[in-house]
């Protein structure tokens, strides 16, 4: 159990590095902070903010893939709902927000 609590022992005496904590206490708090920062916060905000500049971006003709996995291609945007066709006279209305990806023109046509 001495892992978990470290044991007192009667008469030592006290340094100064005890004493004092030194910069090295402060700074593993802080170096950890900005290691989460750079490694998980700032992408995750850069993809989310290049996912919002796509959808802002949307046209009538661009062919798409949605978060469930359907594709096709737009033919009606309004402001909160965009209308895909996903085969010949079958139109799907789908949420503008449940984009995923915008495809290379004639993609649907190689499928």
């Amino acid at each position: 159990m001495d892992f978990f609590i470290s044991p007192a022992f009667a008469g030592a005496a006290a340094t100064s590095e005890s004493a004092s904590p030194g910069l090295l206490d402060f700074a593993f708090p802080i170096i950890l902070l900005v290691l989460f920062y750079v490694m998980l916060i700032r992408p995750q905000s850069k993809r989310a903010k290049e996912h919002r500049a796509m959808q802002t971006t949307l046209a009538k003709g661009d062919e798409v893939v949605t978060d469930g996995g359907l594709m096709g291609k737009i033919i009606n945007i309004t402001d909160n709902a965009i209308t895909v066709e996903i085969a010949d006279k079958i139109e799907v209305k789908v949420r503008r927000e449940s984009i995923n990806s915008v495809m290379p023109k004639g993609t649907l046509k190689k499928l």
